[in-house]
């Protein structure tokens, strides 16, 4: 079956579990869309289509947004990319990834099975999340984890968690989608199946924030750890 039909219908479960978590949309996509299409190609359509989801929630969100929140991770996010790019590129990729699988499936488990973990950090606590985010997204493509857990251990509401990570992964995946345009990775062919893609996106968007509005602030952060458990194991299993 061609790309043009089977893309749309991962994307569009890809926006619902964004939709309704604030982050996950790659969690989703990209195995399902490495079966199918070169990995070259997956990666620009999966920054296309992340940063319409983002564009979508940030504005569906904006009433929640909190620059004091977002401005730390943004900062921090900038030099810790140029670090990673600099310094983590010469460090083997295995070891990193490995060991922020192994960290980040130990937390939200025992988050997840046990006693959740909940502080009231100062937001400027922000820029080491987002330095990390930097870092390891430069350096190894797996930098999300770091400012998930942050905002989760947070007492904010799930409006506030999702709209901080939505306008920082905005900001991020602005500068991925700049850099794959320069670089001569985003093809006419992938704009053209993310332009296919944009109506189940949108749509499978906007149900999984709906379906948000309706389960409490506890049970969010359930499925958060849930996913972080998903994403932590992942990062073990494509290194061992």
């Amino acid at each position: 079956m061609s790309p043009l039909l089977l893309i749309p219908a991962i994307f569009f479960t890809a926006g619902f579990v964004q939709g309704l978590t604030g982050f996950g949309a790659a969690l989703v996509a990209m195995p399902l869309m490495a079966f199918i299409i070169d990995i070259k190609l997956a990666v620009p359509i999966c920054t296309l289509c992340g940063l319409f989801i983002n564009i979508n929630m940030t504005l569906k969100l904006r009433k929640s947004l909190d620059w004091a929140k977002i401005i730390p991770l943004i900062a921090g996010c900038i030099p810790g990319s140029i670090f990673g790019t600099l310094v983590l590129k010469e460090v083997n990729g295995y070891y990193i990834r490995l060991f922020l699988g192994i960290l980040v499936t130990a937390f939200s488990g025992y988050s997840l099975l046990a006693k959740p973990v909940r502080l009231n950090l100062n937001n400027k606590w922000g820029y080491l999340p987002g330095f990390l985010t930097g870092a390891i997204g430069s350096a190894v493509s797996a930098g999300g984890p770091p400012s998930i857990i942050y905002t989760s251990i947070q007492g904010w509401s799930k409006e506030s968690i999702k709209a901080t990570l939505v306008s920082f992964f905005l900001f991020s995946g602005t500068m991925a989608a700049s850099g794959h345009l320069i670089s001569g990775l985003t093809t006419f062919y992938a704009f053209k199946i993310f332009l296919a893609s944009a109506l189940p996106i949108f749509v499978g968007t906007n149900l999984g924030n709906s379906l948000s509005t309706h389960i409490s602030d506890n049970f969010y952060r359930r499925i958060v750890m849930l996913l972080l458990v998903i994403m932590g194991l992942m990062l073990i299993f494509q290194n061992v």
